[in-house]
Formats: C-alpha cells, sequence, structure tokens
C-alpha cells in the first residue's frame, strides 16, 4: 500500500514540475528562450530539451525499454543537450519533452516502484524504479528553480504555474530588495557592494 501511495504521489510532482518548467517559456520571444542568460551558458530552452533528453533516457534504457524514437547517445556530458541549435524549433523541443514524458508515464504506470534497472553510467548503476523517480523528480525541480529565477531576470514574472501568479507591483519589489540590501550591508558594516536596483535589470536586454 505504502509503496502504491509513494509512486502516485512522487509521479503527480514530477507531473506538477514538467508543466512549471514548459511554463516559463511562455510569453517569451524566440531570441529570450534560447540565449544564454549566465556565465556557463543557461537558457530557458535548453533546460527543457534537456530534461526531454534526461527523462527519455531514465525512464527507457535504464528498465530496457527503449525511447521509441531515435536518441543518438548520451550527451550529458558534452553539454549539446543543454543549448538549442537554429534549426531546431520551440515546438519540436516542446513536443520532444511531451513523447518523454508518455513514455516514461508508461514506465512509471506499468512497472511497480521496486522493479529494478540498470544505470551504466553511475557508480552504483543497479538501481529501482523508486530510485530514477526521485532522481528525475530532483532534476525536474532543481531545473524548474533555474528557469524561474532566469525568467525573473528577464521580465520579472515568477511563479510555479499560471494559476498562482500575482501582478508584478514593482514598488513593492524595489522597497524589498532595498530591505534586503541594507541588511547585507549592515552585517560587513557598510562594506558592501550594491548591485542594480531594478528588480530584474541583472540581464542585458540586447544581443
Amino acid at each position: 500500500m505504502i509503496d502504491d501511495f509513494a509512486k502516485d504521489y512522487l509521479h503527480r510532482q514530477l507531473k506538477l514540475t514538467r508543466e512549471a518548467l514548459v511554463w516559463k517559456l511562455d510569453g517569451l520571444s524566440e531570441y529570450d528562450i534560447r540565449r544564454p542568460l549566465t556565465a556557463t551558458g543557461t537558457n530557458l530552452l535548453g533546460l527543457v530539451k534537456h530534461m526531454a533528453t534526461c527523462e527519455a533516457w531514465y525512464f527507457g534504457e535504464v528498465f530496457g525499454r527503449p525511447s521509441p524514437e531515435p536518441l543518438g547517445r548520451w550527451q550529458d556530458a558534452d553539454g549539446s543537450d543543454l543549448w538549442v541549435t537554429p534549426d531546431e524549433t520551440r515546438e519540436q523541443v516542446i513536443d520532444f519533452y511531451r513523447r518523454a514524458w508518455a513514455h516514461a508515464d508508461s514506465t512509471i504506470e506499468e512497472l511497480p516502484v521496486d522493479a529494478p534497472g540498470h544505470v551504466p553510467w553511475w557508480s552504483r548503476p543497479d538501481i529501482k524504479l523508486f530510485n530514477i523517480m526521485i532522481h528525475i523528480l530532483q532534476e525536474s525541480t532543481r531545473h524548474a528553480g533555474h528557469a524561474d529565477i532566469l525568467r525573473e531576470q528577464l521580465d520579472g514574472r515568477t511563479g510555479v504555474m499560471v494559476e498562482y501568479e500575482e501582478a508584478i507591483d514593482t514598488a513593492a519589489r524595489v522597497t524589498y530588495r532595498a530591505k534586503i540590501e541594507r541588511a547585507a550591508q549592515a552585517a560587513v558594516g557598510g562594506a558592501g557592494h550594491a548591485g542594480p536596483s531594478a528588480p530584474h535589470g541583472a540581464v542585458e536586454t540586447t544581443p
């Protein structure tokens, strides 16, 4: 009984996190969903592509249930699954993610939570479905958090889904940020260096 409860709970959380990650692209230009927004090149559409690749491999090959579409080789090592080429469209990447969901969901639904799997690139390769569900939920949540911060830098929008999104009160955000800045300055005797005052002004808006 507890196994079924745990599997269902983790699966529900994974479904919610997937949708949150895709929602972070909503309403943005092609450039903004693709451009690197950190020094290490993190970008919104690349995060979606990365998680699609992760789900396709971990809920597929690991359990002897290969993805119904060719995946090429595992590309995490060279980072090519973390950004999108000019000829890959937003729709293609999101559709790939949704197809990966469908294949992953069938694995989760058809196998018991203690079903054995094998991850050859892990130091302890023999695992259970439960391990992979936890791993992919952690990865999805981590990258959805990255996407949330990137989106806030672009236009100030935050939240986990549209129904919980609140109108942006720029004045309130500036006041709140200033309060935190004063606390940080006070902690170091005023020796800190203040950053930009705008609530989402840390990212350049020109290519």
